[in-house]
């Protein structure tokens, strides 16, 4: 089994902060994002003012040190969906760091009392202050050997549930999400809740961060389009489990994640040897269906040539998929 690691190293990013949300956050600011669209990426590392390493590292320790602040922005993360937490990080960011300035979130867009749709987040950079629009989601696809289109396919790429795929996704960010921007409704809405009616079309971010999990077997192509940067893991049928970590050297320890904490990977006194993952696995399947994710972290000094410690993994039930999303209709990237 070839290992599947994205040349980017987290493990000085976050793995000495102990606070979930801001393990998060630290990840958040490194993590690539897993589609490339032309003229629309993240809001930059410069735009937040936090481009050295050592205003990162003293903007995470603020937070760290500040818990009634993240508690208050973030209330009960347990019963919360990971779309919604993972846009609470996002609005924590961008009105906290040095550079931006939250000026809205969530903001309706309507047509003759019609809902047309919402921008997840509108801010400024405190030196320009013109408003740029932020749309964010953080996603999990698992790649099919042979499925709907071509290897490279979009559609080849779903969600766990096997109700998303990245071809929904790429297609309603491109024919939906991002172009809303630019209607008069949109530019009505900014007028009438912020106070502000900017000229010409108003800049546009994306922050789509996730992982992509490739089959066990095969050589499945990353998807077109794709950041070539995009973090990398393996999925494969809890028949296969045993065959799997056999593959592994002693010492190899792992957890699972629980929604919405599917970013950072947990903290190293969290983990667990492989014999233990196997009973939790084993109950698991024995009575529920549901995909799970596991963050395993190889022994530190390990001379396997890979170059961080993490390995991402979903483990699904026998029968997976049981349906496969149709692509979209219009076409996607």
């Amino acid at each position: 089994m070839s290992q599947l690691h994205t040349s980017h190293s987290f493990d000085h990013c976050f793995d000495h902060w102990q606070h979930p949300q801001v393990r998060d956050l630290a990840w958040l600011l490194e993590a690539p994002d897993l589609l490339h669209l032309e003229d629309v990426r993240r809001p930059s590392l410069t735009e937040l003012g936090l481009t050295e390493r050592q205003a990162r590292q003293r903007f995470i320790a603020l937070l760290e040190n500040s818990p009634e602040q993240l508690a208050s922005a973030f209330g009960d993360v347990s019963k919360q969906p990971l779309g919604l937490y993972h846009e609470k990080l996002w609005q924590l960011l961008l009105s906290s760091a040095p550079g931006t300035r939250l000026l809205a979130n969530n903001l309706p867009i309507i047509d003759n009392r019609r809902t047309l749709g919402e921008l997840d987040l509108i801010y400024s950079c405190r030196e320009s202050g013109l408003p740029i629009h932020l749309e964010v989601t953080a996603k999990y696809y698992l790649g099919l050997s042979n499925g709907p289109g071509a290897a490279d396919d979009h559609a080849r790429w779903i969600g766990p549930d096997c109700k998303d795929s990245l071809a929904i996704k790429s297609s309603h960010l491109q024919q939906h999400q991002l172009p809303i921007t630019h209607t008069t409704q949109a530019r009505d809405a900014l007028a009438r809740h912020l106070g502000i009616c900017p000229p010409g079309q108003v800049s546009q971010r994306l922050a789509m961060p996730g992982v992509l999990f490739y089959p066990l077997t095969g050589n499945l192509p990353a998807p077109r389009h794709t950041n070539p940067q995009h973090l990398k893991g393996r999925w494969l049928h809890w028949c296969n489990w045993e065959e799997f970590i056999e593959r592994f050297p002693a010492g190899m320890r792992g957890a699972r994640l629980n929604k919405p904490y599917w970013l950072a990977p947990p903290p190293q006194h969290n983990l667990a040897p492989l014999a233990q993952l196997k009973h939790q696995l084993s109950s698991h399947f024995s009575v529920d269906t549901t995909p799970v994710q596991l963050a395993l972290r190889y022994p530190d000094g390990y001379p396997g040539g890979i170059p961080h410690n993490w390995l991402r993994v979903f483990i699904v039930n026998d029968t997976w998929p049981q349906q496969i999303p149709l692509p979209p209709q219009s076409k996607g990237v």
